[in-house]
C-alpha cells in the first residue's frame, strides 16, 4: 500500500509561483513513475506532467516551459514547480504513483491563481 500526501497549494497572483510536494510512503518509490494531475471545476481530470525512474519527464503542452517535475528518491517525494502561473491554472493538483499495474493517488492541494 501507497500514501501520497500533497502540500505547497495556496493562494497565488497571476504571474507568480508556486512549488508542490508529493510525500510517499512505502517501498519501490524509485522505480515507479510518479504523476502531476489537476482538475478544475467541471473538467475532468487532466495530465499537468510525468517523470519516470529514470528521470525522463513529459509535459503537457500548456505547461511546458512553466512548470518543471523533479523527484528525490532519498526522500521519496516528488515536486512540481510551478512559474508563471495563470488564471487557468486554478485546479485541484493530485499526485499519482504508478508502478506496473498499481496506481495511487494523493487527496489533492488546492492551487488558485487570482488576483
Amino acid at each position: 500500500q501507497v500514501q501520497l500526501v500533497e502540500s505547497g497549494g495556496g493562494l497565488v497572483q497571476p504571474g507568480g509561483s508556486l512549488r508542490l510536494s508529493c510525500a510517499a510512503s512505502g517501498s519501490f518509490f524509485s522505480i515507479a513513475t510518479m504523476g502531476w494531475y489537476r482538475q478544475a471545476p467541471g473538467k475532468q481530470r487532466e495530465l499537468v506532467a510525468t517523470i519516470d525512474s529514470y528521470g525522463n519527464t513529459n509535459y503537457a503542452d500548456s505547461v511546458k516551459g512553466r512548470f518543471t517535475v523533479s523527484r528525490d528518491n532519498a526522500k521519496n517525494t516528488v515536486y512540481l514547480q510551478m512559474n508563471s502561473l495563470k488564471p487557468e491554472d486554478t485546479a485541484v493538483y493530485y499526485c499519482n504513483y504508478k508502478l506496473i499495474a498499481n496506481s495511487y493517488w494523493g487527496q489533492g492541494t488546492q492551487v488558485t491563481v487570482s488576483s
